[in-house]
């Protein structure tokens, strides 16, 4: 079913700067048998998730000097590419392929990872970006480990076109041999987010991701799966000090690379490892898979919005040196009472470029901010909302990396064990990436393929 809805040793290959593959060995703490990644405990099978941003030929730029040039007017280079690119990913074998950027627009291209893919036990799924593009999105299931239940595909329709891709897949066996219950289902999510040209369009990325929040609440919902682990892959082109990953933290959500290098979310770890180098030859690490097991807390998914929201113009009012006083009168204006009202408050909106724009928050979500912040619902805001709700926000204080903690079986048997995963390993390639270095004969694309082992674990739940 097909759904449109808008709004431990690896030997892995390498490509140098020659276009010459060379071999280079990991030994991880999971061993890969000819049907994928197996844990060596108990006999569970584990399953693996790669998400890639494999550069599009019509952004690659072949030539500093003359910028029009690009890899898509050169098939030899395209084509050669993206066969070293499956030759990676078929090596790899992960359960999931997530791949972004994929020229949906070459007919050539789409049909070469259908058919390599295809013949490596793979369902594919591809999505073009909105506005014909030419790019957009591909995953691949392989089918030793999943039956796709349904697949789903979310088109934004906002200022970047981009798009996402939901897959609600069960597992072929269960992942436990005495588990109850039969297969484990899972969702899956692969998307691309807006590039950040400039700081007023954080709020589009974080609207989207809002956009894939608020539809899988919906889809759980309809459903019925309030009992069901969520994998979120793609390139999120946002770092860790961003407002897109403090918002997925408030949600629940943890970077599975992260918690496998026991990295905090603290600046200390923000700049430990990389994984794109983009056209302006900064370095920085936007590629995430994100987990939110079942029993994972988490906040009102609207009240998570509205800190977030609060957090950006927060981060502009203090760019322009307005300190908590000197905010509260921005948005109080020319009322000469002291207090907020609404019509301050959109106009203040519209001066951070927050409203008003095409790209800009709707009426709807200006509402839902206001409601927020006026706590006890008045009609205007006080200092003292101000400083609650809007200031002194809460959406930075992270929930703990509890993902592969406290996952022991309790003996109190009104909990329902319900099954999710702990990150069991993850990687990026080439291994330079990993220490916040990128190398300059690696060009496979100019993002670093990011890969993660997830074991399942049961863990109760109450509800």
């Amino acid at each position: 079913m097909v759904a449109v809805v808008d709004s431990n040793n690896l030997s892995i290959p390498n490509l140098n700067t020659n276009g010459n593959e060379s071999r280079v060995g990991y030994k991880r703490s999971v061993s890969r048998s000819n049907s994928g990644y197996v844990s060596s405990v108990m006999g569970e099978c584990c399953i693996s998730c790669t998400t890639f941003n494999i550069l599009a030929p019509i952004y690659k730029r072949l030539d500093h000097q003359n910028q029009s040039l690009r890899e898509s007017d050169v098939r030899d280079s395209w084509f050669n590419r993206n066969q070293t690119i499956l030759d990676w990913l078929i090596c790899e074998r992960s359960s999931v392929i997530c791949l972004q950027e994929f020229w949906v627009g070459n007919e050539e291209l789409v049909l070469m990872y259908q058919e390599r893919l295809g013949n490596a036990g793979y369902n594919t799924f591809s999505l073009a970006r909105t506005n014909n593009r030419g790019d957009g999105l591909l995953t691949a299931l392989h089918r030793d480990y999943f039956n796709v239940l349904n697949y789903r595909e979310l088109l934004f329709n906002d200022f970047g076109d981009r798009v996402a891709q939901l897959v609600h897949v069960e597992s072929v066996v269960p992942f436990f041999q005495n588990q109850r219950g039969g297969q484990q289902e899972i969702l899956i999510v692969n998307t691309h987010l807006l590039f950040p040209h400039d700081s007023s369009l954080s709020v589009v990325r974080l609207h989207q991701v809002y956009k894939i929040l608020q539809y899988l609440e919906l889809y759980q919902t309809e459903n019925k799966l309030n009992h069901i682990p969520i994998i979120l892959c793609g390139d999120w082109n946002g770092s860790k000090r961003g407002h897109v990953y403090k918002f997925l933290r408030s949600q629940g959500f943890v970077s599975s690379y992260d918690i496998a290098h026991q990295y905090t979310d603290g600046d200390a770890d923000a700049h430990k490892w990389v994984s794109h180098r983009n056209h302006r030859g900064n370095i920085c690490g936007v590629d995430f898979i994100w987990l939110r097991n079942p029993n994972q807390s988490r906040k009102p998914l609207k009240a998570s919005w509205a800190e977030a929201v609060f957090s950006i113009i927060k981060c502009q009012l203090q760019k322009a040196s307005l300190a908590e006083n000197d905010a509260f009168a921005f948005f109080k204006a020319d009322n000469n009472g002291d207090v907020i009202t609404h019509s301050a408050f959109c106009e203040a909106l519209r001066q951070v470029n927050l409203a008003g724009l095409p790209y800009g928050l709707s009426f709807q979500e200006t509402d839902d901010l206001w409601a927020q912040a006026d706590v006890d619902g008045n009609g205007v805001v006080n200092y003292e909302e101000f400083k609650q709700r809007m200031w002194n926000l809460s959406c930075s204080a992270q929930i703990e990396n509890n993902c592969n903690d406290n996952m022991e079986d309790s003996k109190d048997c009104s909990e329902k064990e319900i099954l999710g995963f702990a990150v069991k390993d993850a990687f990026l390639f080439p291994s330079e990436v990993e220490k916040g270095n990128w190398p300059e004969n690696y060009s496979l694309s100019d993002h670093a393929p990011l890969s993660v082992v997830f074991s399942p674990v049961r863990m109760q739940s109450s509800s």
